[in-house]
């Protein structure tokens, strides 16, 4: 999967899109690593991990 996989999407489409890995990933209990820039999408995540020049920031 892509860096920001659903970065050109509206809010609401993303939401439904993101709603539908999170589903997929309980029901195969897979990981879902999702790379973003926007702080209000990461907030949905279970962990967040913060990186800034190819280091890890905060964790």
């Amino acid at each position: 999967m892509g860096d920001e996989p659903i970065g050109n999407l509206d809010k609401k489409n993303s939401d439904i899109v993101f709603d539908i890995f999170k589903q997929r990933c309980e029901e195969y209990r897979l990981t879902l690593l999702i790379v973003t820039h926007d702080p209000g999408f990461a907030a949905n995540a279970h962990r967040i991990i913060e990186m800034e020049d190819g280091r890890i920031v905060r964790h």
